[in-house]
């Protein structure tokens, strides 16, 4: 019998599910929750188990990890009759994977402390590529000896894990992650229309932008994207608006300028007005072809 803790997890989306797939394969019985009935049966093809509510699915666990969308949908799974702080055992470990306001992450372990649960908010970056390879990055907030205990579940989805300080700072990283992601996707994007509109191979020259100091993850994730106008989504425009806003919004509290950001945090905005929120965010390139009056 395994001595590894036992997991349930909740939000099987484009991350969650790879995700907890990896800790199948890595020797974890993990007991899973969405409400899309294919995501269930995917678990339970990798080796899970289906749960048929958040109540079920967290009842015996000893870890429990939530990826879901938003504040809102932590909330929603969090709290109340049917939700994790009243299902979950004492002593038990919530883990927060999500993208959410740093004070939503703060509010939710204060909460859970008055229930003997423990938290860590431990956002992630490296998009679904980097769940499905199990690199992602991995940013804590929360307790050092929680944090040391998780260590190894961490390390069957991440391969670059930090504790970034106390509760809500693993979300006040991600949304400077966030920020960063963006601008530089923005700025690739903007490359990508100059130089076409240039005649320039942009095949070749996305190649040696790559090799230089210009070169970046982003570009190296996401230079097929621009070549082949391949937008499906791994990280959709409606997720990074919802993550710059964030942004914007944690900086303004604490007195930080983002010029370049607000900027951004428009552009990504127009973008998802224009009824492209479901494509991947590298769909930034739309917005300057737009503008340029070139193909989108």
């Amino acid at each position: 019998m395994s001595t590894l803790p036992k997991v349930a997890w909740i939000g099987l989306g484009i991350m969650g599910s790879p995700m907890s797939e990896n800790l199948v394969k890595a020797g974890y019985d993990v007991t899973g929750h969405t409400l899309e009935r294919e995501k269930l049966d995917r678990l339970t093809a990798a080796g899970g188990t289906a749960a048929a509510s958040v109540a079920e699915a967290v009842r015996d666990a000893d870890v429990i990890v939530t990826m879901v969308p938003a504040s809102p949908q932590v909330e929603a799974v969090a709290y109340g009759p049917d939700g994790i702080l009243e299902n979950a055992r004492r002593g038990a470990l919530l883990i927060d994977m999500s993208s959410i306001t740093p004070q939503t992450s703060v509010g939710l372990a204060a909460a859970a402390r008055d229930k003997g649960i423990r938290v860590l908010d431990a956002p992630v970056s490296g998009g679904e590529a980097g769940a499905i390879e199990a690199v992602l990055s991995i940013m804590v907030g929360g307790d050092q000896a929680d944090f040391d205990e998780a260590k190894p579940l961490f390390e069957a989805l991440g391969k670059t894990i930090v504790r970034c300080g106390p509760h809500g700072s693993g979300q006040t990283v991600k949304a400077a992650n966030q920020l960063i992601v963006a601008v530089n996707i923005q700025a690739c994007a903007e490359a990508v229309v100059f130089l076409e509109k240039s005649g320039v191979d942009l095949a070749a020259a996305l190649d040696v932008l790559g090799g230089g100091l210009a070169g970046s993850t982003v570009l190296a994730r996401k230079k097929d994207n621009f070549l082949k106008r391949d937008f499906t989504p791994g990280f959709r425009i409606d997720l990074h608006h919802k993550d710059m806003g964030i942004v914007t919004d944690a900086a303004r509290t604490v007195g930080a300028a983002l010029p370049v950001g607000a900027v951004v945090a428009q552009l990504v905005a127009s973008l998802r007005a224009q009824g492209d929120g479901g494509l991947d965010h590298s769909a930034l390139l739309r917005a300057v072809e737009r503008l340029s009056g070139a193909r989108v």
